[in-house]
């Protein structure tokens, strides 16, 4: 009876142990991460998401994390598993970075940006709004809490725990979705770029053909229709082209560090 006592006791707090290693990791991801880690969600409801993943998550990672046997100090590892976790939320953060900058872009382009939303951290346009919160409701009715758990579980194969990740492949990392971002972002963006700079220059001919014309009363008020128009029509292709490219990244996020 004693034997078995102390047997379930060791196994309640390896059990334990092993939940609270997952527990690091996917809270540092989920205190970021788009769509369940948006400010606008309160935090008990993240922290009971963070629970739900954990439990989801640690019949997947029992295999990888065992009783602390490790060459790295327990702190150590403890802290090790909130920085892997936190960069996991950034890379995924920075698709949301993308339709804020395409949002700006568009909105410069088209005479936009006076309109500010205010559900993100900072101010931003109108329309970076609309497309952050129409690829968030995408990403999440397609779902996106299957993917994420596909990819806590996927990285305790790339980034083990017990080893304090590499510095050079984070930052491989990390540069490799910055420029995705950017990159991504000007080209859901690319539409009102060049109506804008078509209608500009449209603007300047008429305005020398016509100097008595009040082209400025006039091409405002255009403008600000046409770029409306435009966001109706682009909005959708945009958001396609971006969660293709969220997907992809889903699909294999540690490519770079393997």
């Amino acid at each position: 009876m004693i034997e078995d006592l102390a047997t379930l006791m060791q196994s309640t707090r390896d059990l334990l142990w092993v939940g609270f290693i997952v527990f690091l990791r996917v809270g540092g991801t989920m205190a970021v991460m788009p769509a369940f880690g948006e400010m606008m969600v309160p935090t008990r409801v993240k922290l009971g998401l963070t629970f739900a993943f954990t439990l989801i998550v640690m019949p997947g990672a029992l295999p990888f994390v065992n009783a602390p046997d490790t060459s790295l100090p327990v702190a150590v590892w403890m802290f090790a598993e909130i920085v892997i976790g936190l960069f996991i939320g950034l890379m995924l953060r920075l698709f949301v970075l993308c339709l804020q900058i395409a949002g700006t872009i568009a909105a410069q382009s088209t005479s936009l940006s006076q309109l500010f939303g205010g559900t993100t951290g900072e101010p931003q346009p109108a329309v970076g709004e609309l497309l952050v919160l129409a690829g968030l409701a995408i990403a999440v009715h397609l779902g996106l809490h299957v993917k994420v758990t596909e990819i806590f579980l996927g990285s305790y194969q790339a980034l083990p725990p017990g080893a304090f990740p590499d510095a050079d492949l984070f930052r491989q990392w990390g540069l490799g979705g910055i420029s995705r971002a950017f990159a991504l972002g000007f080209s859901i963006a690319a539409p009102f770029v060049i109506a804008g700079l078509i209608y500009n220059v449209a603007l300047g001919a008429i305005n020398r053909a016509m100097p008595q014309l009040m082209v400025s009363m006039i091409g405002a008020p255009a403008q600000t229709l046409g770029g409306l128009a435009l966001l109706m029509i682009a909005l959708p292709t945009g958001l396609l082209v971006w969660n293709d490219a969220f997907d992809a990244f889903l699909a294999n996020p540690f490519e770079v560090l393997r």
